[in-house]
């Protein structure tokens, strides 16, 4: 398994807030609807409009492979989650690491496990970090409060 880390990120809430709103995926709901139609591009619209949430998994379309389930594995309250690919062609796992500063500050960090052949690694492990790297980012950008 090869694992890509993101940055760890500062936000501004409790560790608590942002286990409490990350570890039940229905939460993301709210997050969807609140996005700009303009920052979706047009031909993203409509995977975007397929995601599917439950409390514990959500689901996007994947192209060729169908959708894309990832579904809730490891609860650590208030410290991680962790997320696992239901059907994947390949074992890929997206963990959300917390860490308390203050009573009203954390750390977080997002790491992505892939089991990739090492043939591809060095093909696509570029993008794979670009992409940790922006759900960092992303959870910079939720309202935990």
């Amino acid at each position: 398994m090869s694992t890509y880390k993101s940055e760890k990120v500062e936000l501004s809430a409790s560790a608590e807030s942002v286990y409490a709103k990350l570890s039940n995926l229905e939460n993301l709901r709210s997050l969807l609807a609140n996005v700009p139609a303009e920052s979706v591009p047009d031909d993203k619209r409509e995977m975007f409009d397929s995601i599917q949430i439950t409390s514990d998994s959500i689901s996007v379309p994947a192209g060729p492979v169908g959708d894309l389930t990832f579904r809730v594995v490891e609860k650590i309250d208030p410290s991680h989650i962790k997320l696992e690919a239901e059907n994947s062609p390949i074992p890929l796992s997206l963990e959300m690491n917390i860490k308390p500063i203050s009573d009203t500050s954390c750390d977080a960090q997002v790491a992505i496990d892939i089991k990739l052949p090492p043939m591809l690694a060095p093909m696509v492990g570029g993008h794979i970090q670009k992409m940790a790297d922006q759900f960092g980012q992303v959870l910079k950008a939720i309202p935990f409060a």
